[in-house]
């Protein structure tokens, strides 16, 4: 189902500058991801803090919630749909948030803006799972995606999966070993676990709610 353009969505946006870091105007990713507009993070939080990447950050719940538990910490999410960012953007300006902010582009972009090796950790909540075999390539943790956040990831720096489909779970771990990363954790009902710190996402908490599985990966770069 296709969804509707939010209503006033470039205005909103414009009221919302102040947490974008980036203008994603190419349509062709081929191209936009070949250049090279590095985002210098200390210029944009005003501090050297360790950087934390969300990617697929939805509405928002996630990348808000950690920034305000880990001020010590510096947040980009990342969201590729702007009629879904400009809500995590609002939420964040509701909140004086000022250690979170955001950018509007495709994950096979990123490399164009995030610096190689600048990121301590990645955050992959509840991506598309994307179950069709031939869709396999465009799943956020197929290894040419993998390879490409090896790029922006500190030497030991970890990536956080976390997801309700136990095939794309299986799939993950699998890509994750196959590329050269070190598990960490993989959890398969992190209810179970009992987990104080997590952090409970909008897709997290109707999943759970279904009364399904939620399924963590924690791996680090070797």
């Amino acid at each position: 189902m296709r969804m509707h353009r939010k209503s006033h969505l470039d205005e909103r946006l414009a009221k919302c500058a102040n947490l974008t870091i980036a203008d994603v105007s190419e349509k062709n990713m081929k191209a936009a991801a070949g250049l090279r507009n590095l985002i210098d993070f200390n210029a944009v939080f005003g501090n050297d803090n360790a950087v934390h990447l969300e990617i697929g950050c939805g509405k928002g719940r996630f990348a808000c919630e950690l920034a305000k538990r880990r001020p010590d910490i510096d947040i980009v999410a990342v969201e590729k749909i702007s009629n879904v960012l400009i809500e995590a953007c609002e939420s964040a300006e509701k909140e004086g948030i000022s250690n979170l902010h955001f950018l509007n582009c495709a994950a096979e972009v990123l490399p164009r803006y995030i610096p190689e090796g600048s990121v301590e950790r990645i955050y992959l909540n509840f991506s598309n799972p994307l179950p069709k075999l031939g869709y396999a390539k465009q799943r956020l943790t197929h290894p040419r995606f993998l390879q490409l956040y090896k790029g922006l990831l500190k030497q030991g720096g970890t990536i956080v999966q976390k997801t309700d489909d136990g095939d794309f779970y299986r799939f993950s771990l699998e890509s994750f070993m196959s590329c050269g990363f070190e598990i960490v954790e993989k959890c398969e009902d992190l209810a179970a676990l009992g987990d104080a710190d997590n952090i409970v996402t909008e897709h997290e908490q109707r999943f759970m709610d279904m009364g399904k599985n939620i399924y963590r990966i924690v791996c680090k770069v070797k």
